[in-house]
């Protein structure tokens, strides 16, 4: 597919994905993903471009998109389209955060460690020289990409406006500063890797501090993860079926005990639900999963994702 034909299917998509028009929304994320059940995707909608099957392979890319400080049931209940998309595909049910605030809750996830930090500093007051997934990636010649939105440029290491460095961890693995530098960028480099095929083996998406709803409400970051994820669903990474798709919270609002919705989307799942308990320690497992790789810190003992939504892994 050439990259105008591919350029333009994005665009559609994303048009129907914001319900803008009196058009039926495009695939993969049509309106049946709004209610219960699961549903097929690959089927262009009557009257729509029409996008190319999406096949079910063996995941080799993991994309994981983070939102803040909200609890399963609030994210459950003011987020429908993400909730949707737990339905149309897997949605754990016992999936806990590891402790408050923010970035100990990052790092669990890249580096199978909060490595004793219990508060939200930036880089200059703690880092660590511990591998994180994306170096890991990096090592063993996959590929690594952090995108993240209101950063001012690539691996900053100090918030300024609606960027938080504490939502961003690579930044804080002091040992991978200069893959940091390469691979940790700016947002707005994420659509031309999706329509490129380019997303990476290793991938985490930071919404600014509006769009994840840690300064703006649920519905704001419900809205821009059906605009985004809904812009890859429609790229060759995903209609390959090499990709899946997380969508977690860093933590709860201190209401559930740290429970978060946390959704897998790949096009083998349909309307699973997990509810074996799980925890950012078995997110950071899953990355190192996908890479073929020894999982990081606590992630070698946490239960695998891989194994509880039955993903298929080169290896397994």
């Amino acid at each position: 597919m050439s990259k105008n034909l591919v350029g333009f299917v994005t665009a559609v998509a994303l048009l129907g994905l914001s319900g803008c028009g009196a058009g039926a929304p495009v695939d993969p994320v049509s309106s049946s993903a709004l209610q219960p059940g699961p549903t097929h995707p690959g089927t262009a909608q009557p009257g729509t471009a029409q996008l190319a099957p999406v096949r079910p392979g063996t995941v080799t890319k993991l994309l994981v998109f983070v939102v803040e400080n909200h609890s399963l049931d609030q994210m459950r209940q003011e987020m429908p389209f993400t909730a949707a998309l737990g339905k149309q595909y897997a949605v754990a049910t016992s999936y806990r955060a590891v402790t408050h605030p923010s970035l100990p809750n990052y790092l669990a996830i890249s580096g199978g460690s909060t490595f004793g930090i219990t508060d939200d500093d930036p880089p200059s007051s703690h880092s660590t020289d511990e591998p994180s997934v994306f170096g890991q990636a990096l090592s063993l010649g996959r590929t690594a990409k952090v995108y993240a939105e209101a950063m001012p440029g690539n691996c900053a290491t100090e918030s300024s406006g609606r960027y938080g460095v504490k939502h961003n961890p690579w930044a804080y693995h002091l040992g991978e500063r200069s893959s940091c530098a390469k691979y940790d960028v700016p947002a707005t480099e994420l659509s031309k890797d999706v329509t490129n095929g380019g997303l990476p083996n290793a991938g985490m998406v930071v919404p600014d501090l509006c769009n994840d709803a840690h300064d703006c409400d649920l519905s704001v970051a419900d809205q821009w993860l059906r605009t985004h994820v809904g812009m890859v669903m429609a790229g060759p990474d995903w209609r390959s079926g090499h990709l899946a798709i997380v969508v977690t919270a860093d933590e709860d609002d201190h209401n559930q005990n740290n429970l978060v919705l946390t959704v897998v989307a790949h096009p083998s799942l349909h309307g699973a639900v997990v509810t074996r308990p799980l925890t950012h320690y078995s997110l950071a497992r899953l990355y190192s999963e996908v890479l073929g790789a020894k999982p990081l810190g606590h992630a070698a003992t946490a239960p695998s994702m891989a194994t509880a939504f039955g993903l298929k892994l080169s290896g397994r």
